[in-house]
């Protein structure tokens, strides 16, 4: 295959942002979608704290109608993972799906996420459609005065709770173990918060709740203590998992700077890598907001830094 000015690697509101200021810029831009077309976005609910939709919005909606503005440009969005790259010199080469074909590319765009961690619990799986959550901030909204459930220890996991705290009526912030892991200040903030409880030495073990067809709601979850093995069941109508984020950055181990999680690190103020032409966009290198809306303005900035890059 002949050269192309930039390849984006992932979907989601990075990517897909990247590919409709790059396709507008008469890049000609290759997007390839990745194991999980639309991101993170795609397995959320409602949105109602992106900008442009007053009435609000559901995740796949929001992503399917980013993909269409991005081939509205003109960009050749592809099925497929990108599974081994070179970014050793330029052009730099991509395989996909581990095929014999490689695709030699003047710049590239990495999109690729980063995945929340989840318990592994099939309930879990089960009352994400209404109930369960990774992440406070896009979705607490909806439990304003009810009583919610938050499961970490860290600082993301008290951060989130005390979010919690000033819209839920109570949360129970549930730990393996007997005191948390999260900074000091974090742990004093959680601590004198009256309605948060702290349910310490204790796991999820169950989600529980009304699941009637497309109607399933969260009810309750079923806590074991670790050490006395006692379970106990509580009220909750909403679950937040806060046990951290993997950053999707196998493949790119080895070529490009990363800090000890493994998220991409950029140069202050910009989307650059270590390796000039390669810009990384989105939550692969965002330890901090994790949010649809900053994602997609890190997918303009490195759209528009590779653009000015080619034309060096």
């Amino acid at each position: 295959m002949s050269n192309i000015k930039t390849l984006i690697i992932g979907s989601g509101p990075a990517g897909y942002t990247a590919a409709i200021y790059a396709a507008r810029a008469d890049m000609q831009p290759i997007l390839f979608e990745g194991t999980q077309p639309g991101g993170q976005l795609t397995i959320t609910t409602e949105v109602e704290n992106f900008p442009g939709f007053p009435s609000g919005t559901t995740g796949p909606v929001l992503m399917d109608d980013m993909k269409k503005q991005a081939l509205r440009f003109h960009t050749d969005i592809r099925n497929g993972t990108v599974t081994k790259v070179d970014f050793t010199q330029r052009p730099f080469k991509v395989w996909v799906d581990d095929g014999d074909e490689c695709i030699e590319t003047e710049t590239v765009i990495i999109a690729t996420g980063a995945s929340a961690r989840w318990l592994g619990l099939e309930s879990e799986t089960l009352f994400r459609k209404g109930g369960v959550s990774a992440c406070a901030t896009c979705d607490g909204f909806f439990y304003r005065g009810k009583e919610v459930a938050v499961m970490g220890g860290g600082d993301t996991a008290c951060e989130e709770a005390v979010y919690l705290s000033k819209i839920c009526r109570k949360v129970y912030l549930i730990h393996r173990r007997d005191e948390l892991r999260a900074s000091k200040t974090m742990q004093k903030r959680v601590l004198e918060t009256p309605n948060i409880e702290m349910v310490w030495n204790s796991r999820i073990v169950e989600f529980y709740g009304e699941n009637e067809g497309f109607d399933v709601q969260l009810e309750g979850i079923t806590v074991e203590n670790i050490v006395t093995t006692e379970k106990r069941n509580i009220h909750v109508e909403g679950a937040f998992i806060a046990i951290g984020h993997q950053p999707n950055s196998g493949i790119f181990k080895g070529m490009l700077d990363m800090d000890d999680n493994g998220y991409i690190i950029t140069q202050p103020n910009s989307t650059a890598t270590n390796i000039p032409g390669v810009f990384a966009a989105g939550d692969i290198r965002d330890t901090k907001y994790r949010q649809a809306v900053t994602a997609a303005a890190s997918g303009c900035m490195a759209a528009i830094e590779a653009e000015r890059f080619l034309l060096k």
